[in-house]
């Protein structure tokens, strides 16, 4: 399939994937960023998105006037859709605010069980700030992260040691200045029975404890330089910085949003980066219903998975293709072509009369939805 851009209220975009493309079942990864139920306009004026102050003159990106019972039932409309839409090794992302991202939780919770959420993600979102008010200042906000099954795709994402985490975490130096920590060779539980209860080098685990591995191996790595024995005549293994690829990422991530955004809802595209990366393959079809600027469409593109983007909003679907633009190809990026469906101004025809390649997209006019 290309990769496809849709402009439509995105229930509509929605039901037109899963019943005229065809798609239920086939989308690894899903990353959407909905209205927060903030009961606010979000403008662009002069090229500038607004995300706090809002000029009268600016033109509306977005809508956010949804709130409470209204709001919940928007989304969980679109969550069920969704949900279809994914593959059994698929997984969502969905970027909330504090304020109702628990209510939130409790929805995803129902649809697609409790057994099956993954994450409460804090994203550091700003610097922090000086409002005077009664309570904490804001400096976050939240990613619920699900899979659809218990076997989703999962590349494990790691990040780089900090010098302050070498420090820390391989405290100790060889005679040949490689830096290395050490880590108990046994585990809790006794063994009756099996190699992991027997004797290396004379010494039994300790009393309710087993040998992590069977004595052969013990005997190679203690051969290899990469047993440690304590004075007390403890073993331990041996594990050196350089031999790492790095520390597990937590679920507290600092990427804050863009200083000058094109679009009020525009994000740091290494989030998304590191989203797609460890949740989609490279023959995954990653879909965002509520796409604004393009950026997780961007991301997509350069880390070679196949993309969806939804959006109703003319300021959006323009930050869309001006995004997309930038897109430059080279070795491991060569397919920056997309189809775009304008299903505001179309009736459901076939797919042929309704696509048109992304250099001949007419924006300018593309205005209300008359579906």
């Amino acid at each position: 399939m290309n990769n496809l851009l849709l402009q439509s209220e995105n229930i509509i975009g929605l039901n037109y994937l899963l019943n005229d493309l065809d798609l239920s079942g086939k989308i690894d990864l899903v990353y959407i960023d909905p209205p927060f139920a903030t009961g606010s306009n979000f403008t662009i004026t002069n090229g500038r998105a607004t995300t706090i102050s809002n000029s009268k003159n600016g033109k509306i990106a977005y809508s956010d006037k949804l709130k409470g019972e209204d709001f919940i039932d928007f989304l969980r409309q679109r969550l069920i859709l969704l949900k279809e839409l994914l593959s059994d090794k698929g997984s969502i992302y969905l970027h909330i605010d504090y304020k109702i991202g628990h209510y939130v939780k409790v929805l995803m919770d129902d649809i697609f069980g409790i057994d099956n959420f993954r994450n409460d993600i804090t994203r550091i979102k700003c610097n922090p700030k000086n409002f005077d008010r009664i309570g904490y200042g804001n400096i976050k906000d939240m990613i619920l992260f699900y899979s659809k099954t218990k076997n989703p795709i999962w590349n494990e994402p790691r990040e780089s040691y900090s010098e302050k985490d070498i420090d820390v975490l391989f405290p100790k130096k060889n005679s040949d200045g490689r830096r290395y920590t050490t880590v108990p060779i046994h585990a809790p539980g006794e063994t009756q029975n099996g190699n992991s209860n027997k004797p290396f080098k004379g010494k039994l685990p300790p009393v309710g404890r087993h040998w992590r591995v069977d004595i052969e191996t013990l005997e190679k790595w203690d051969k290899s330089g990469l047993i440690e024995w304590s004075q007390t005549g403890n073993p331990r293994k041996i594990i050196y910085e350089d031999e790492r690829e790095g520390k597990r990422v937590q679920d507290i991530w600092e990427f804050k949003d863009p200083q000058y955004p094109s679009y009020p809802t525009e994000k740091n595209q290494d989030l998304l980066n590191l989203i797609i990366k460890t949740s989609s393959n490279q023959d995954s079809i990653v879909l965002d219903c509520f796409c604004g600027s393009g950026t997780t469409l961007k991301a997509a593109n350069e880390l070679g998975r196949k993309w969806i983007g939804i959006d109703k909003s003319d300021e959006a679907v323009k930050a869309t293709i001006n995004r997309l633009k930038n897109i430059k190809e080279d070795l491991f990026v060569t397919n920056k072509t997309y189809d775009f469906i304008n299903l505001t101004k179309m009736e459901f025809n076939s797919a042929e009369n309704m696509l048109s390649q992304n250099e001949n997209i007419p924006i300018e006019n593309e205005l209300e939805l008359i579906l």
